[in-house]
């Protein structure tokens, strides 16, 4: 975290509405909206894939959230842009994203960036091989051991 960060967004592994990294995204807007994003990024790669696989708008998104913590208001308003196009999706398709998003290996460019934090944040623990993870243990959350290339 950075000066103007005062708290974690979720994990990438806490869902809401049945998806992973909703929560962590929704979490992220908060953030801009509240002039507290520091060095996180709202629309990265990874928000990127969730707003494709569901069809969300990023733009609408923050927006719906920044009149939320403006207003002062619940997560009602939040819940009512992102449920229908949620509900678009199959249990299958959802389970799928879901797979996806928490198995996600950095590739390519992102590569040196996760081999960097990673020997930043946790250089004994190579056997954390992907992104949802790694932001885990940069945040301080706990992630257990994995073996077998799981």
């Amino acid at each position: 975290m950075n000066a103007t960060t005062t708290a974690f967004p979720r994990s990438v592994h806490e869902k809401y509405l049945g998806i992973v990294q909703l929560a962590r995204t929704i979490d992220k807007a908060k953030m801009v909206a509240n002039g507290t994003i520091g060095e996180y990024v709202y629309d990265c790669p990874m928000d990127q894939a969730l707003f494709a696989e569901f069809g969300i708008d990023g733009k609408k998104l923050s927006s719906v959230v920044s009149d939320v913590t403006k207003n002062a208001s619940h997560e009602p308003a939040i819940e009512a842009y992102v449920k229908p196009l949620v509900q678009k999706k199959t249990q299958l398709e959802i389970e799928r994203f879901n797979r996806d998003t928490l198995g996600h290996k950095p590739t390519g460019e992102s590569l040196a960036s996760f081999e960097t934090l990673r020997a930043k944040v946790a250089p004994d623990r190579t056997d954390v091989t992907t992104w949802p993870d790694l932001l885990d243990l940069d945040e301080g959350r706990s992630v257990p051991k994995r073996t077998g290339g799981v």
